[in-house]
């Protein structure tokens, strides 16, 4: 595998609302256009977030942004930002976009995530559809989950499964204030009416005891309907993050195999998987080699040949930072400093993958791309 081209998608703007660009995510559409989504804040998390809309009709090369996605509506009388966008294409020219708001009224001021307790702001996962290949939106609609959830996290975009069932993935949270011990899990809930309805929401990954994390779950949709989840595994006793795990389901997200150790470190990117099966993971080793890096393996259950790995970032050694020794709260909330990650991979309609990022320093995050050909 080689990285053939590079660019970027969108520069961050040094002292304004669009100084931080992360988030970013790409949907292939079957016209052969591309559609981006990312957020922009003057920080990482701030109350001026709002979401941009971008398409490619060059196979990623340049962009234009179409619009802001917002949502100016309340929930339970609050209001809030959205945080995180992912679009899949249903059918030609249907989009579903799935978006997670956070609330920024009930705990005004305060960060997403709090250091003392580990909980989170609340959080909702919204939901809006485009008949028209991203140009117009219905208006957002709320994704009902059980009050177990709390702050619910979303992780990937919907999964289109074979039988036309839909499958979100969804992080599990404390409430903020929230001192009890974090038993967290990560769910995907179905729904078989193209998102109208959703089933009670089925555990993915959890540790009975608490110990263990599986945090940012990013799935992947194998040509034979198996789904491929890969988390970001954290010991929280031990305060240190472990290698990548991955688990299949062959059923739609009703059982899950084993957690497989993939033999590297540490957050999973979105995997690209190609038509033939093969699938191109990123993930950010962010406390060995302070980078970005893609594998690739011949299968979703397969092992990633390590002689197929490139990299597409390497932060410079003066901005290399090492992990938090304290509270697993602190370090969550330090996830807000951090000036590089969350590489999200398409295949494209001529073989190659996209895959972007963001990346910069304290003053501004671009997001980039690189095309990886395979």
């Amino acid at each position: 595998m080689q990285i053939v081209e590079t660019g970027v998608l969108r520069r961050g703007e040094p002292g304004t609302a669009r100084a931080a660009l992360t988030f970013p995510g790409v949907a292939a559409l079957a016209n052969g256009a591309l559609l981006a989504t990312l957020r922009t804040g003057s920080t990482k998390d701030s109350a001026d977030e709002t979401l941009g809309l971008y398409r490619s009709d060059d196979g990623g090369r340049t962009w234009r942004e179409l619009r802001r996605l917002a949502f100016d509506g309340e929930i339970g009388g609050a209001r809030g930002t959205l945080k995180v966008c992912y679009l899949t294409e249903l059918a030609p020219g249907h989009l579903i976009a799935a978006a997670m708001w956070i609330d920024r009224t009930s705990h005004p001021g305060q960060p997403l995530f709090n250091p003392a307790t580990e909980g989170c702001l609340p959080m909702s996962i919204l939901l809006a559809d485009s008949r028209d290949a991203g140009a117009t939106w219905a208006p957002w609609r709320l994704v009902p989950l059980p009050d177990d959830i709390g702050p619910a996290s979303l992780t990937s975009p919907i999964l289109r499964l074979p039988d036309g069932t839909l499958a979100i993935s969804v992080e599990t949270n404390k409430q903020y204030h929230d001192d009890t011990q974090w038993f967290q899990r990560v769910v995907l809930a179905h729904s078989h009416d193209g998102g109208c309805t959703w089933d009670t929401p089925i555990t993915a990954g959890q540790d009975p005891s608490g110990r263990i994390f599986n945090w940012d779950q990013r799935l992947g949709l194998a040509p034979d309907g198996r789904i491929g989840a890969f988390v970001w595994t954290y010991d929280s006793d031990a305060r240190v993050y472990l290698n990548i795990h991955r688990r299949i389901s062959a059923d739609g997200g009703m059982t899950w195999s084993a957690a497989d150790d993939l033999g590297f470190a540490d957050q999973p990117g979105r995997p690209a998987v190609l038509p033939d099966g093969r699938v191109v993971l990123p993930w950010v080793d962010r406390f060995d080699t302070h980078s970005i890096r893609a594998r690739l393996a011949p299968a979703i259950d397969a092992a990633f040949d390590p002689t197929s790995e490139v990299v597409l970032y390497t932060l410079d050694e003066d901005q290399a930072r090492s992990a938090s020794e304290d509270t697993t709260g602190a370090l969550l909330a330090e996830m807000s400093l951090w000036t590089f990650g969350l590489p999200y991979a398409v295949a494209l309609s001529d073989g190659d993958v996209l895959a972007v990022y963001y990346a910069g320093d304290q003053a501004a995050l671009d997001v980039r791309w690189a095309r990886l050909r395979v």
